[in-house]
């Protein structure tokens, strides 16, 4: 960071990485904090249902939108000037998100809210990695995935309790005091970088890449609720994602300066993290949409009981993130995703054979592992995609890998939800064919006193009973989709040179 030396001569490097965490975790936070909360937030504001969602929704898009000019920005501004704005921008967007009284300020600020934190994520990854020397940069992304990984996870939990003991408006007042402390102590400890005046924006790139993300995030979206390509709204937003897409990638090849440098996928190991973080953030999210509701829904667990069962999760990512960190640069990078790979394929194979009679301990041990998994996987593979690039190209590196985390996010969530939806009514209607009056299964005193398809009553409970065993295979499905998308990444593994180095014995913060 510092423009007259290297990575040694940083000082104060405990109190930025403090702070840069502050400011990824804040920003990690809010990506799912605002969920639990939305039911209030509909009610507040007298929404329905899918004008509600747009609360969601817009926050991503800007996120997604404006995370890929990050190195621009810090380019032309500054490191230090873009990452004190951001901070100050988001913190002020969640407090007008908190007085918001109608849709329209909400989705507004929402928009702004994702906008301006969108840079705080990779600047926060390209900082840690400029104020570490390289054999230390594992236990640095160590650190920085503890923001981004535990804040979606204790984002349910914390916006719960808000929503519950106070008001869904202090699910964004919490970033008040973690922005203020960010923002003080990044003036005081992160040095000034230099600035590139000449730095010019590609805008027609930039825009090409912005109109292709938001209308391939409507698409999402709405996709459910318009049954996808049976309706002409999903098909005129096909068909702006992908033409706009098709102008990006042309622009990008033919352009002397373009928005996004090809070169950086020339580069075999950028290319395979990229990759492998995009099902990462598939499978990671997808899972935390999935887990709630079966655990509230079809196991009738309340809220705060969800949450604690799904705790062990972030407590087992954490737990792996600092021990593997130390790992980093010792062990074989390609053994460590390889085990965070078949770590998190096995939970969620065990998650197919789950039923709403499993224990709290199944629950608890799976999450847990999974939570291991995800460690093995965050900390190597952020040291490893970075490694080989320069460091003029770490921050716009950084945006685009967290920009495939993004998409690949919602793309998970939007696919298992949808695959939910319609595999319920396909399994319904296939068990439902085996409810017949002649069915001898009726004949036992019990059941064909309470589940008679012969009477109202009965056939009102065998529907509620085949729905729900509809939805749980329902589940499971979803859950299988989850298990190859993570074995079949595997082979990305061993695109990654083989990394070994000597070990290092000063990981505590100077």
């Amino acid at each position: 960071m510092s423009a007259s030396g290297g990575p040694d001569s940083v000082r104060n490097r405990g109190a930025i990485t403090v702070c840069v965490s502050l400011a990824t975790l804040m920003q990690a936070l809010d990506s799912t904090i605002a969920n639990v909360a939305l039911p209030n937030i509909q009610g507040s504001i007298s929404a329905s249902q899918d004008q509600a969602a747009w609360v969601l929704t817009s926050y991503i898009a800007a996120a997604a939108i404006m995370t890929p000019p990050t190195g621009y920005l810090a380019a032309r501004f500054g490191t230090k000037r873009l990452f004190l704005t951001a901070i100050a921008g988001f913190t002020i967007a969640s407090m007008l998100c908190g007085i918001a009284q109608s849709l329209p300020e909400i989705v507004v600020f929402r928009l702004l809210q994702g906008a301006l934190g969108a840079p705080l994520v990779p600047l926060s990854q390209a900082v840690l990695l400029d104020i570490y020397p390289k054999e230390r940069q594992g236990f640095a992304m160590a650190l920085f995935g503890l923001g981004v990984m535990a804040g979606p996870i204790l984002g349910p939990v914390i916006g719960g309790w808000l929503t519950q003991d106070y008001s869904w408006r202090f699910v964004f007042y919490i970033n008040l005091p973690v922005g203020v402390l960010a923002f003080v102590g990044t003036t005081l400890f992160l040095p000034s970088s230099r600035q590139s005046t000449g730095q010019k924006l590609d805008w027609l790139g930039f825009g090409a890449l912005s109109v292709a993300i938001c209308a391939f995030q409507i698409l999402l979206d709405r996709g459910e609720q318009l049954d996808w390509f049976g309706s002409s709204e999903i098909w005129i937003e096909v068909i702006i994602a992908a033409g706009s897409f098709y102008v990006f990638l042309v622009h990008t090849f033919t352009s002397d300066k373009p928005f996004v440098n090809p070169r950086l996928f020339l580069d075999r190991s950028f290319v395979a993290g990229t990759l492998i973080i995009f099902t990462v953030g598939l499978t990671y999210y997808a899972s935390l949409a999935l887990q709630p509701p079966y655990l509230q829904t079809l196991m009738n667990y309340p809220v705060l009981t969800a949450g604690l069962v799904l705790g062990p999760r972030g407590v087992g990512t954490m737990f792996a993130m600092l021990f593997v960190g130390q790992l980093t640069g010792r062990v074989d990078t390609r053994l460590l995703l390889g085990i965070g790979l078949g770590l998190t394929a096995w939970a969620f194979y065990a998650m197919t054979g789950w039923t709403p009679d499993i224990s709290e301990t199944t629950i608890v041990v799976v999450g847990f592992i999974q939570g291991v998994g995800l460690g093995f996987l965050f900390v190597p593979l952020s040291a490893v995609t970075f490694a080989t690039l320069s460091p003029e190209q770490r921050t716009e590196g950084s945006g685009i890998y967290n920009l495939s985390r993004n998409i690949g996010s919602s793309v998970g969530i939007s696919v298992v939800n949808s695959l939910l939806t319609t595999n319920t009514q396909v399994n319904h209607a296939d068990i439902a064919t085996s409810v017949t009056a002649v069915n001898r299964t009726f004949e036992g005193h019990t059941i064909s006193q309470f589940l008679s398809p012969v009477t109202a009553a009965g056939r009102a409970a065998l529907d509620q009973a085949v729905t729900q065993q509809a939805v749980i295979i329902s589940y499971i499905d979803d859950y299988k989709l989850l298990l190859v998308s993570t074995l079949a990444v595997v082979p990305l593994v061993f695109l990654f040179a083989k990394t070994n180095s000597a070990p290092d014995h000063t990981m505590a913060l100077e």
